[in-house]
């Protein structure tokens, strides 16, 4: 039997298993309800993005130089901080809805960045300290930020365990894969094939008329992380010492984001309604910045290599 094959492009780990369950759930969701394994699946979201925050902390190496730790923190720091902004804006000054986007959108999709597409990135760049600063921008995955600030915002109500609850398996990962290196390596093998099932489940409770719905405001949430976000961390890296290419390559959101308007409204029944659209408009920004984060990153690069190279011809001439 000849096997297909399909062809690759960013963001299908999990864009594609989701577009399946979005599938099902549209035209057969008595499927989704035959019971056993299968059902458990299907309704065991939470469970699915706990396994894979403790998968993902497994791959965050503590030890790192001091001049990458600065950088990673400056760019996630400023990416945080301003999805932080951005969905509080939203939220009390458009009514929570910025052309069909809500503050649970934004925040969930600015405030995770996607630190493989980051790495592969900056592999191609000869500066060691922005690439090992993936290790402190791979602290911000999940759903906490979110829950954080909206629940600061007076905007949500979750209890102080809820939050903690959240980024705990994030932190046995981490120590787990700091303590053993066979932790490591084992844990860290199952980050893809779990993102794979999350986008499953979470498709599944989706249809195809929230991922329309999702479409156009998903499209520009994706244009916003990557030139209005992506711009001003570019600037914030220059500002800080650094060469713009790790604010650029950070632009973009990670595919994690997509269960965090489902994470939320778990513990928050309240944004039970909003989180399908929310969960729409996020997936379109993993496709979108996927694309468009590594072309930032090399517009980025090429200015600095002009300016290397024009300082260079001044240096001579004088």
């Amino acid at each position: 039997m000849k096997k297909i094959k399909f062809k690759r492009f960013p963001g299908d780990t999990i864009v594609v298993p989701m577009l399946i369950g979005v599938v099902l759930n549209s035209f057969v969701p008595q499927v989704l309800q035959i019971g056993g394994f299968f059902t458990g699946i299907v309704n065991g979201t939470s469970a699915l993005v706990g396994v894979f925050l403790l998968f993902l902390g497994a791959t965050i190496d503590v030890r790192s130089t001091p001049k990458a730790i600065k950088i990673g923190a400056v760019v996630i720091g400023t990416k945080v901080a301003l999805s932080v902004l951005l969905g509080l804006g939203v939220a009390f000054l458009c009514n929570d809805n910025f052309l069909g986007l809500s503050s649970l959108a934004v925040i969930s999709a600015v405030s995770v960045a996607n630190n493989a597409l980051y790495s592969g990135i900056v592999a191609q760049y000869d500066d060691d300290a922005v690439k090992g600063a993936v290790a402190i921008t791979s602290l911000s995955v999940g759903p906490t930020v979110t829950m954080i600030a909206l629940s600061s915002a007076g905007l949500a109500s979750i209890s102080v365990w809820s939050i903690v609850g959240s980024i705990l398996p994030l932190i046995i990962g981490i120590a787990l894969g700091n303590l053993s290196a066979w932790f490591k390596k084992t844990l860290s093998a199952g980050v893809t094939p779990s993102i794979i099932v999350v986008g499953f489940a979470l498709g599944c409770g989706m249809s195809i008329q929230q991922l329309f719905q999702g479409g156009l405001s998903g499209i520009l949430l994706g244009l916003v992380t990557v030139f209005v976000v992506g711009g001003i961390t570019v600037l914030a890296d220059k500002l800080t010492g650094g060469s713009g290419i790790a604010g650029a390559a950070i632009s973009s959101t990670a595919a994690s984001g997509v269960s965090n308007p489902g994470a939320l409204a778990a513990v928050d029944p309240a944004y039970a309604a909003v989180a399908p659209i929310a969960t729409a408009q996020v997936a379109a920004s993993v496709l979108i910045t996927s694309f468009l984060t590594p072309m930032l990153t090399s517009f980025v690069a090429k200015q600095k290599d002009r300016k290397a190279a024009k300082n260079g011809a001044m240096a001579e001439a004088e």
